[in-house]
């Protein structure tokens, strides 16, 4: 069912709405430095101070149950901000990429290169079809699928260590191997088929700096624990919160997105309705959805928007815009709230019922 005459009025008077707005907020898009240097210092310390913590005190200890989770929802924020990173024009907050890598993208074998393919997840002409890296029919997946999606988030640190700390360094002396790595397992995806263009030559030397600080960090990781200098129970804990990290946010993911797109090219509306606007209860989703991520529509429809503008922005639309309109069928109460929606969705292959405003029914 495709979106009805009416829909369609409503959505264009929304635009204009939006575009309006757009040319009022124009203050709101240039990227304030200090709230991105505040925010990921405060974010990085506190997170790798809860990490120390809890990698020195007994297994299960009071103070380690209680630092872990500290240390995780810290340092996820912390590292959300790569995505922050990917829309950033280079040198409009200086030195940020380079403190990120510092702080959260090397120690998570995770360097900010990975993350150059987010473009092709808001590009209209491939947003939720087999060339988005960010995108894939989990509306159409059983349960099990679902689950087996967030549990392999388990495995993400290791593959991670393996892959820039003993492959990528292999790679410099296997042309072939290199490029196949650089296509297919570079790139941070949830959609299995996407492939990754090779980098250009003005990007390589990025390339180079970040695969050798992270490799470096792996091989000196790997000699301090031999000799005994790195406590082998700081790299365990080092993976209990790396992969708590990615369990969170691939739950996160969930409520991200519809996901009811089966791989045609969605117009600017239709991608607007797609993606999910994380209205509470707000504490626990700024926690799961940090450095804006609630804002996820929002963010789709305008994504130079800093993420903090999105908030203001995104009560001003509330604020403007009638209760039935698209942009408020965006919304949904929290991740909770959305991932179940998610798993109760119906299969199906024709346009998604909630462009027209039909909500499909859960399966008996």
């Amino acid at each position: 069912m495709g979106l009805n005459s009416e829909t369609h009025i409503t959505a264009d008077k929304e635009l204009l709405v939006l575009t309006d707005l757009r040319r009022q907020l124009a203050n709101a898009f240039a990227p304030i430095p200090w709230v991105y240097w505040c925010d990921l210092l405060i974010s990085a310390l506190t997170g790798w101070g809860a990490f120390i913590i809890g990698a020195t005190t007994p297994f299960l200890s009071f103070v380690h149950i209680v630092t872990t989770p500290i240390a995780i929802v810290a340092l996820l924020r912390a590292t959300i901000f790569i995505h922050e990173l990917s829309h950033l024009k280079r040198g409009a907050v200086p030195g940020i990429e380079l403190a990120w890598n510092l702080l959260a993208g090397v120690p998570f074998f995770l360097p900010s290169v990975m993350y150059d393919s987010h473009g092709d997840h808001h590009r209209q002409a491939t947003f939720a079809t087999a060339n988005d890296p960010e995108y894939a029919p989990i509306a159409q997946w059983n349960g099990f699928q679902v689950l087996r999606f967030v549990l392999s988030m388990v495995f993400v640190p290791f593959l991670l260590a393996l892959r820039w700390g003993v492959v990528g360094p292999l790679t410099f002396f296997i042309p072939p191997l290199r490029r196949f790595l650089i296509a297919r397992a570079s790139s941070l995806v949830i959609n299995p088929h996407y492939t990754r263009p090779q980098p250009q030559q003005q990007e390589r030397g990025r390339w180079y700096a970040q695969e050798a600080a992270t490799a470096l960090v792996f091989w000196i990781a790997v000699v301090a624990v031999s000799n005994g200098t790195l406590p082998l129970a700081w790299v365990c804990h080092w993976y209990v919160v790396s992969a708590g990290v990615a369990l969170v946010n691939q739950i996160r993911t969930l409520a991200a997105h519809r996901y009811h797109n089966d791989g045609r090219q969605l117009t600017a509306v239709e991608q607007l309705l797609d993606s999910i606007n994380l209205t509470g209860p707000p504490f626990l989703t700024v926690l799961a959805a940090p450095v804006g991520l609630r804002y996820h529509a929002l963010h789709h429809f305008l994504p130079t928007l800093p993420y903090h503008s999105l908030g203001k922005v995104h009560h001003q639309l509330v604020e403007q815009l009638t209760p039935d309109s698209p942009y408020r069928r965006a919304e949904e109460r929290g991740i909770f709230a959305a991932v179940q929606k998610l798993l109760q969705q119906r299969v199906y292959t024709a346009n998604p019922p909630l462009l027209s405003g039909d909500h499909p029914a859960a399966e008996a």
